[in-house]
């Protein structure tokens, strides 16, 4: 179905597609496991039957009308301290790739979801394989809500729903241009900026330097988000305190 023609260095160059699979990830995983993954392969399906996202949360999908990739990666550079660096650089892809068709209400919430206003278009979901210090394998799982225009969730969008276009997007097409907009915030973090790209991902995080509502086991607060930590912490201003929160003690409160 797929014929990839991406201007990127090696990043798209190996693709597999599978018309239905349970997940890219674990298909990802298993060609990882077999010891002959090339660096920048991308698995792409039509139709994923079991998505998950961050926390376990399932991802709603209908075939045919989504971006469902993951792509592995090579990453060796970063040590295992570093590897939220990771999920930042391919946050500013998908953004920029995004940008490419929205104008605004755009951001990236933490960690790594996209959300327009506040609504969800889509998420990243990074396994890492780890060998020692350094991190040895990346699936950069993608999901992305493109020419869906009904969900059960009434807090998803997609892309053709924010654009407001009335045709179908061409999937391959995207895929071709998110492979590159990846690709080259990748290869800056390889080249040691990693400090400019955090930079760049504080200005495009949902509700940073905001005032707003957020849960901890059961009960609500007020918090600011004023940083994000080297492994990934969420770094948040609460009353006179400021807070730090791993990824699965704080929740956003979207009314």
């Amino acid at each position: 179905m797929y014929n990839f023609q991406p201007k990127t260095l090696f990043l798209g160059k190996n693709t597999i597609y599978l018309p239905s699979c349970h997940s890219t990830n674990d298909i990802a995983a298993e060609i990882i496991q077999t010891k002959r993954a090339f660096d920048g392969t991308i698995v792409i399906t039509s139709d994923q039957t079991a998505g998950r996202g961050q926390r376990g949360n399932m991802w709603e999908t209908l075939p045919n009308q989504n971006i469902t990739v993951s792509m592995i990666l090579k990453p060796d550079f970063l040590a295992v301290a570093q590897q939220f660096n990771l999920n930042i650089a391919v946050s500013l892809g998908i953004y920029e790739f995004l940008c490419r068709y929205l104008s605004d209400g755009l951001t990236v919430k933490w960690p790594n979801d996209i959300y327009v206003g506040n609504r969800k278009m889509g998420g990243v979901l990074i396994e890492n394989t780890l060998s020692g210090s350094r991190l040895a394998y990346s699936v950069v799982g993608i999901g992305l809500n493109i020419n869906q225009i009904s969900f059960m969730n009434d807090r998803a969008i997609s892309l053709r729903l924010a654009s407001q276009k009335t045709e179908d997007y061409v999937l391959e097409k995207l895929i071709e241009q998110l492979c590159e907009c990846i690709e080259k915030y990748y290869l800056q973090l390889k080249n040691g900026h990693a400090e400019a790209q955090k930079i760049k991902y504080l200005e495009r995080v949902f509700r940073f330097g905001e005032w707003h509502k957020y849960e901890q086991n059961g009960e609500r607060f007020l918090g600011k988000i004023i940083d994000v930590a080297e492994m990934g912490h969420l770094i948040m201003q609460v009353g006179e305190e400021v807070k730090k929160f791993d990824f699965k003690e704080v929740s956003f409160v979207i009314e």
